[in-house]
């Protein structure tokens, strides 16, 4: 750690001395080269990503001192394919792409590889589509050089959408050709997208466990948590409790808490009880002995998952159980739903809606044709159903305000019905 420190400070030097141009013509002309300023450049993002946040504000700074450096320095120096290498890195990494657009213009001497210059010139104007086949070529043929993971990195981002298996190949290169930086921590949290997307459970366990190892710190981990969260509760029949367990384990105690949170409420919408159940006990055993602030909360989206099981009583009390000014808007929208869904539920039924229970004509019991003639209208009542003439057709007589299409219905039914009745006659007759 110490050494770590001792490299960030020495690079935070030589960015400083950056800011004084007296100072930057006293440093010697090599000690300026792209190459080096582009190490910098590099361990600043690779900090941040492992947890150094205060490091962003040098990493823009170092994005705008390579950007100047760039432009004013003699193109000779691209006789060294370092340098050739730093200026597409630089471009890869955030830098400003009217930059590459200018190195390439004054590139009389060929330095610059135009396959490259031109998918990365599609790629930051935003038509990386239009080269995706080209860029993939490029990608593989490069990746064993300094530019091969930034390349790789691009590539998948540009496949993602129309090829994804070909993306997590080229994700996988580029975290594999470089570990512990910014480009593995991108490479894995979009991989980790792709399985979500097209449900590769196993491949999603897998990279969450990455990088959850190696990039719990970073900025974008809170959208990792949102990622991984999806991919649990979307596969909560597949998933293993203790394979979640064994994953969130990399965490600390806090952090498990909120993703076990996170798990909760999204199972307790999705209306997967078994699935909240494990994340709430998780949550309380975790703040077990301690002052667990997530505990009422963990209760509450526990509650609403118990809302169509058995325990409903506890679970109402739960959903009720914690103050809605502690709430945030949506989950005070949702305590308001389960609430409702809880009167619902325990609402003592209306004494006139069970008079329905004694009509005996219901959908399964069977109507014979003398049960069917006893309830019938006669005819000449009042409402009565027309007789059937010879061939099925009804009388036109038929009384006022009764539909033709429902006496044809109820007419040949009934005709069924008699034949039925018939034929259990003579099978009781010949038994």
């Amino acid at each position: 750690m110490a050494r770590r420190q001792h490299r960030y400070v020495g690079f935070v030097a030589i960015g400083l001395a950056m800011l004084s141009p007296a100072a930057a013509k006293a440093q010697d002309p090599d000690d300026l080269a792209p190459y080096k300023m582009l190490r910098s450049l590099q361990f600043v993002q690779d900090s941040v990503v492992s947890g150094d946040h205060s490091a962003g504000e040098m990493q823009r700074f170092m994005l705008g001192t390579i950007d100047e450096r760039l432009r004013s320095v003699d193109t000779s120096v691209f006789d060294d394919d370092r340098n050739v290498d730093a200026a597409l890195i630089y471009a890869m990494s955030g830098g400003n792409p009217q930059t590459l657009e200018y190195l390439i213009a004054h590139d009389v001497n060929g330095y610059f590889d135009n396959r490259v210059t031109d998918v990365l010139r599609k790629y930051l104007s935003g038509k990386g589509l239009l080269v995706a086949k080209t860029l993939e070529e490029t990608a593989r043929e490069y990746r064993d050089k300094k530019i091969g993971p930034y390349l790789a990195l691009i590539g998948g981002n540009v496949l993602i959408a129309t090829k994804p298996t070909d993306a997590l190949d080229l994700y996988d290169q580029a975290r594999l050709a470089a570990p512990g930086t910014i480009v593995e921590e991108a490479a894995l949290r979009r991989s980790v997208a792709i399985c979500v997307d097209k449900g590769m459970l196993d491949r999603g366990m897998a990279y969450s466990q990455r990088y959850i190892r190696r990039f719990l710190h970073s900025p974008y981990a809170s959208q990792f948590a949102d990622l991984f969260v999806t991919l649990v509760v979307g596969h909560d029949h597949d998933v293993k409790p203790q394979d979640v367990i064994d994953i969130l384990s990399f965490m600390d105690a806090p952090r498990q808490r909120e993703v076990y949170l996170r798990i909760a409420r999204a199972a307790a919408i999705a209306g997967k009880p078994q699935l909240a159940h494990m994340a709430v006990e998780r949550v309380q055993s975790l703040g077990a002995g301690t002052d667990n602030a997530f505990g009422p909360l963990a209760d509450f989206y526990g509650g609403m998952a118990g809302l169509p099981t058995e325990d409903i009583d506890q679970a109402a009390k739960n959903v009720s159980g914690i103050a809605g000014n502690t709430l945030s808007p949506r989950d005070q929208a949702l305590q308001e739903a389960a609430r409702s869904v809880a009167e619902q539920i325990l609402r003592a039924p209306d004494p006139a809606s069970l008079t329905q229970a004694s009509d005996p004509n219901t959908s399964d019991q069977e109507i014979t044709s003398e049960k069917a003639a006893a309830i019938a209208p006669q005819p000449g009542a009042p409402g009565a159903l027309p007789e059937p003439l010879p061939g099925g057709v009804a009388s036109t007589g038929q009384s006022q305000g009764t539909d033709p299409s429902f006496n044809a219905f109820v007419t040949t039914n009934r005709s069924k019905l008699n034949e039925i009745d018939g034929l259990l006659a003579q099978e009781g007759n010949e038994q």
